[in-house]
């Protein structure tokens, strides 16, 4: 059966009625791209947000943390800068956190306490809230409902490309649309969230409901990939409401799994566009892991693997030291049966057993060389203990990364 899910070409946080969003360059990147973007909605939103497990929780984080825990229904906009995290900044980083909000709400002609903050750069650095609160007057006379794809460039710093997308379904009430942007490229290994991305929708929502699916759709998007197993002190994914369309899709089973099928639809495009421009990556790798004995397990036992170095670098040799995986399989901290383990590897479908019982299956060594030279690469791993599954991602790991990350302040 066809999805009823239709993805939206160059579609971004701006596709859902009721949003608008621009972008300006406020003197934060040296090269004048812009640096600031501000997103706007026409009327309130029902909002959730999942953030950072980093106990090093940066000043945006705990702004809006705060803020949605006192108004999550009544959210406007969302303004965002790239190349200050402005985290490890202390009391005055969080009083220019509130600064950045208030100047985003006065731009924009919003009440006090409607809009939230995102940013995301270098950590230690306060941030230049008259820079920024210049930028965000010069984005709030653009606004535009074109405008997501230019929000979704602004909040770039290592990423090589924007990460935009949106999907509609339809209704009986008539089109849902929900929309969404990201960044992020390095110090990606999220736990609750991954770095900064904003969803959006034209469907009525409720906080209350709105906040276990983001949790739900997070734990099977950006909580299930990996760049380099570290995780970041900003990490943010907002998801916003506006109910231009007066849909309410929680008022009927069918049409809210639906619903979340979209968010996650939208989460998960943005989560693989991420890991696929992982600092200097040159691979995907996805890694199934089944046979578990609870999804948790499953997924713990593929993020291991996906932030093993040794793993990352041997894929990108394209060397297919199978020990590595089932080793960090061992690692993960869950209990295995070495007996029961198996893993298979293919690229376009073309599987090939490289353990099983925990020993070696003698593959072919030329057919798994040439399986791991591809530049998307299918792990399975069956555990043999349940019925449980889960899905993570992951890239490899080459001298880029070391070259990109080892001069990052300077």
């Amino acid at each position: 059966m066809a999805s009823p899910i239709a993805d939206i070409p160059h579609g971004s946080v701006t596709s859902p009625r009721g949003f608008t969003a621009a972008a300006a360059h406020a003197g934060l990147k040296p090269d004048g791209a812009p640096d600031v973007a501000l997103l706007v909605s026409a009327t309130s939103c029902a909002t959730a947000g999942v953030f950072t497990q980093n106990a090093v929780r940066a000043a945006p984080v705990i702004y809006d943390a705060e803020l949605l825990a006192e108004r999550p229904g009544r959210m406007r906009a969302v303004a965002m800068n790239a190349r200050v995290a402005n985290a490890c900044t202390g009391a005055p980083g969080l009083a220019a956190a509130r600064a950045m909000a208030q100047a985003a709400e006065q731009a924009a002609g919003l009440p006090a306490r409607t809009a939230l903050v995102l940013s995301t750069g270098v950590i230690g650095v306060p941030l230049p809230v008259d820079q920024i609160s210049e930028g965000l007057r010069a984005a709030a006379v653009r606004l535009a409902g074109d405008g997501g794809a230019e929000a979704a460039r602004a909040i770039m710093t290592t990423d090589t490309r924007p990460k935009h997308c949106a999907v509609r379904f339809e209704t009986p009430a008539g089109m849902v649309t929900v929309g969404g942007i990201a960044k992020g490229a390095g110090m990606i290994h999220p736990n609750m969230a991954t770095l900064l991305a904003v969803l959006t929708t034209d469907a009525v929502g409720e906080p209350a409901s709105l906040q276990p699916l983001l949790r739900r759709v997070a734990d099977r998007s950006f909580n299930a990939i990996s760049v380099d197993g570290d995780t970041s002190t900003n990490d943010t994914t907002l998801l916003l409401a506006g109910g231009a369309t007066g849909v309410d899709p929680s008022r009927d089973g069918a049409l809210a799994k639906t619903f979340e099928d979209a968010v996650l639809q939208v989460a998960r495009t943005l989560a693989l566009a991420i890991v696929s421009d992982g600092e200097g990556a040159s691979k995907l790798v996805e890694i199934h892991v089944v046979g578990g004995v609870s999804e948790a397990a499953a997924r713990e036992i593929g993020r291991a693997i996906a932030r093993s170095a040794l793993v990352k670098t041997a894929i990108y040799g394209a060397d297919p030291n199978w020990g590595r995986i089932l080793a960090a399989a061992g690692a993960a901290g869950v209990p295995l049966a070495v007996e029961r383990l198996s893993l298979e590897v293919a690229a376009n479908g073309d599987w090939l057993t490289l353990a099983t019982g925990g020993a070696t299956a003698h593959p072919d060594t030329a057919r798994a060389h040439a399986i791991f030279q591809q530049k998307t690469i299918r792990l399975r791993v069956d555990l043999g203990l349940g019925r449980a599954e889960a899905v993570v991602w992951t890239c490899d790991l080459t001298p880029d990364y070391v070259r990109i990350n080892a001069d990052y302040t300077s």
